[in-house]
């Protein structure tokens, strides 16, 4: 049963005469549909974002890939439904309201008519932190400044919408209101099947093809990458969200060089040209050579590439100066300077300091409003009569000795909206947030939005780290179109089947995925073996000793504390030790974690719920253990599923491009180099010890079910070494890894590099010669007591060619080679550029 909990003030849901809106009654019925309590209904959704990552706006925010539970977003199962009519009304307003904002960049960036009519203080312009002298354009510019523009509005008593500030530069939460309506609708179906709602992807549409047509008009098949400050960033997952849907690469300043004046990404095959950047990175860090000096995220040299006109940058680097606080106070006269009109959607009400006028108004009247920085759009807000006495009077202190740096926003009551706690519906507070794009000179607004409820001290500013959001919805009426891109003939595309394109950067992660999966699959197989043996009463001596092996590996490893090998056999309480987020393995769990994170735009979302799923299988598994034998091998042997789902859905869900490509090169790297040591480390016994380390090889290397079906019963080390070493046949000899990463090095195609695969080849060689050479000597004791240096040989080998496979592909160096020695294969211009 569903309590209305109609409040005084929900006037979003009921109207004056206190009756339901008729844009709700379709909202309700829907509710009235569930099958289950809006409660249970609120789980789902909570556990849907966090099953996808979606809740986490900063992935891996603690440092061990699970998100922190301080950093979370919800979404309200109740969405916030705006009629056909209202959208119109808003979007109409937004529009005009976008093409003059627009004017007043080019107008400020250009002649400053509006300066010289004295329509806006010069203070508001060359004291703000947001104008940027380097993007001033004496001659005509012909591009616009904006191209996408949203604004953050409340509803007042009058029940008018009024813009409560712009966002100019780049606004966050449209990837989140995305999310917010794919995930809604599988959670909630039957609220759309009530009303007819208008759907977000043509939004994006436009918005793709808004990208493309600002770029160079030299170039009919533009590359577009999204500019992101990093995984530091808190939008960081939005940046992910926004690239997979408008198609783009995902890109950090590191990433970008110039070279001739033009944009390059760093890609394995060499340098891309890249010809339009979507911003989502302060237009002050964009440059350090021009504007910031300190900033490590920028690409030194753009701003001289944007005046050459070899790329576009959207919205324009100092976009950000029409977001200043004070601004809308002087918007009325200046929409009639500009356009000719009067401002369709007011503002809330704004004053400016600077004016005497405005500074008495405040000042005899605090209570009424909310001081801001007049120039800063994420500044703090003050309210007077929430302040302490000592720190208001701080602040009028200020006020008077500056007062051009403040601006005053009414202290306006937003309006109520129903919120679900529990099975009820009570009223809260809410901002909307409303994006807009321009394609074609047209500005179109996305038929939703970004609904949160308010908190103390949220009204104004980017979005909080947390909250609670709404869907927004836009009711559809039958005699509506759906306004997507214009249709336009181009020429057909060149068909593309590359391994090397793929940033740098990516790939190396995706390498690094694959080392730490690997990693723990071997951690996790070896605990599992210690595991198992410890949950015998009394141990036998042999099983003693295979214990100290298994942990020595562990040591060998770089798996487990060294400390462990040198204080006899392992126990429960070191193997816990181990495990916990501390350990070594819960340290690698946390790093596959934020690995997975950081390829989210690489994996379908598919592959990105199973690996996160299994990851916090494993983890819970881990905490709910505590000491138990029993519950630390069924975590061992959840971890060894993830492996193995990894390994499945690489298989058969990942394009053999240069994402699986180094994804599993990072694999078989590892488990060459981890097979090869271990072997080492067990095969080093005396004579009398053969037999205990030739099982444990079988054991390590899984292939104990494999020899018994080929040789019986009897145990020899020829055919025993060449099974785990030599048998390329077999996912777990060590010549297996070595020959698919010769394959995966000549597939890198044009990128590739014939120095780095001769050298895989000659590990290969060693490895087969080292069997080889034990069945021709018909097992010395000499031979054999030298396979374990030799093994250590090869792993040390593998290792050299992972440091080469870096400099080539992930630093961006040059491969070491002999002075004096002239070499034919230069690298080709532009590859290997910083």
């Amino acid at each position: 049963m569903i309590s209305l909990g109609l409040h005084e003030g929900v006037d979003e849901m009921v109207d004056g005469a206190r009756h339901v809106r008729p844009h709700w009654r379709g909202v309700l019925g829907g509710l009235s549909m569930l099958s289950d309590s809006l409660a249970a209904r609120q789980r789902r959704l909570d556990q849907a974002f966090e099953d996808e990552g979606v809740r986490s706006i900063l992935p891996g925010a603690q440092g061990d890939g699970r998100p922190d539970p301080e950093n979370l977003w919800r979404c309200d199962p109740i969405p916030l439904p705006l009629s056909a009519q209202e959208f119109a009304e808003l979007e109409k307003g937004l529009a005009q309201r976008a093409t003059l904002l627009s004017a007043l960049l080019d107008d400020l960036y250009g002649a400053q008519d509006v300066l010289a009519e004295g329509l806006l203080p010069p203070r508001l312009v060359f004291a703000n932190p947001g104008f940027l002298r380097a993007c001033h354009t004496a001659p005509a510019f012909h591009h616009p400044r904006m191209t996408f523009y949203a604004a953050d509005l409340i509803r007042g008593p009058d029940g008018r919408w009024r813009v409560l500030s712009d966002r100019t530069a780049g606004a966050a939460g449209v990837g989140m209101a995305r999310e917010n309506r794919r995930i809604l609708a599988r959670v909630v179906p039957e609220m759309f099947r009530s009303v007819q709602v208008r759907p977000l992807r043509p939004f994006f549409d436009l918005w793709q093809d808004s990208l493309t047509h600002v770029a160079p008009a030299d170039r009919p098949y533009p590359n577009v990458a999204l500019l992101t400050p990093g995984p530091g960033s808190p939008q960081w997952l939005e940046h992910m969200l926004l690239s997979q849907e408008l198609s783009c690469n995902l890109v950090e300043g590191g990433d970008l060089t110039i070279r001739g004046g033009i944009v390059y990404l760093k890609m394995l095959n060499g340098l891309h040209r890249i010809d339009v950047l979507l911003r989502r990175l302060d237009g002050r860090m964009l440059d350090p050579l021009e504007l910031s000096a300190n900033s490590l995220l920028g690409v030194p040299g753009l701003m001289d590439a944007i005046r050459a006109g070899t790329v576009r940058v959207v919205n324009d680097p100092g976009s950000g100066l029409a977001e200043a606080p004070a601004l809308p106070r002087f918007l009325p006269a200046i929409a009639e300077y500009l356009l000719g009109e009067p401002l369709l959607l007011p503002s809330v009400e704004t004053l400016w300091l600077g004016d005497a006028a405005d500074r008495a108004r405040v000042l005899t009247d605090s209570a009424d409003w909310m001081i801001q920085p007049a120039t800063e759009s994420n500044g703090r807000t003050w309210h007077p009569p929430e302040m302490e006495p000592e720190e208001r009077a701080q602040l009028f202190e200020k006020i008077a000795a500056a007062p051009g740096d403040y601006a005053a926003l009414a202290a306006t009551s937003p309006s109520l909206a129903p919120c679900a706690r529990g099975s009820d519906l009570v009223p809260q507070a809410i901002v909307l947030r409303v994006f807009l794009v321009r394609n074609a000179g047209i500005w179109h607004a996305m038929p939703g939005g970004l609904a949160r409820h308010l908190e103390p001290g949220q009204l104004t500013g980017q979005l909080p780290p947390r909250g609670i959001s709404k869907d927004v919805w836009v009711l559809a009426e039958g005699s509506e179109h759906i306004v997507g891109p214009s249709a336009s003939r181009q020429a057909p595309l060149p068909i593309r089947r590359t391994f090397g394109e793929l940033p740098s950067r990516t790939a190396d992660n995706m390498f690094w995925l694959g080392r730490y999966i690997e990693r723990l699959e071997t951690a996790a197989r070896l605990t599992r073996g210690l595991i198992l043996r410890l949950g015998r009463n009394q141990p036998m001596p042999r099983e003693q000793l295979e214990l100290q092996l298994l942990d020595a590996c562990l040591v060998a490893s770089h798996l487990s504390h060294a400390d462990s090998a040198t204080a006899g056999a392992p126990t429960a309480l070191s193997i816990t030790a181990a495990l916990r987020d501390s350990g070594p393995i819960g340290r690698l769990l946390g790093q596959a974690g934020r690995l997975t994170d950081l390829v989210r735009d690489r994996l379908t979302g598919e592959m990105y719920a199973a690996f996160t799923y299994m990851l916090r299988t494993a983890e819970d598994e881990i905490a709910d253990a505590g000491g138990s034998l029993d519950g630390l091998a069924q975590a061992m042997a959840s971890i060894q599923r993830f492996s193995t789902v990894v390994a499945g859905l690489a298989a058969e869900n990942m394009v053999r491009g240069g994402s699986w490509l180094f994804l599993d090169m990072g694999r078989r790297m590892e488990r060459a180099t981890l097979t090869a040591g271990n072997l080492a480390v067990v095969l080093d016994q005396p004579e009398p010890r053969w037999e205990l380390g030739l099982r444990l090889a079988l054991e390590i290397c899984d292939s104990a079910i494999t020899y018994r079906s080929r040789y019986f019963t009897t145990l020899q080390a020829g055919p025993v070494l060449d099974l785990v070493i030599a048998d390329e046949s077999n996912p777990r000899a060590v010549a297996f890894q070595l020959a698919t990463l010769v394959g995966l090095l000549r597939n890198i195609g044009e990128g590739g590099d014939d120095r780095l695969t001769a050298q895989a080849d000659s590990l290969l060689h060693m490895a087969r010669q080292i069997v080889s050479e034990v069945i021709e000597a018909q097992e010395s004791n000499a031979v054999l007591a030298e396979v374990p240096a030799r093994l250590n040989g090869l792993a040390e080998g593998v290792r050299a060619l992972s440091d080469l496979l870096f400099r080539r592909y992930f630093a961006l160096l040059p491969l070491p080679r002999s002075v004096g020695i002239e070499q034919e294969d230069d690298p080709a211009p532009l590859r290997g550029a910083a």
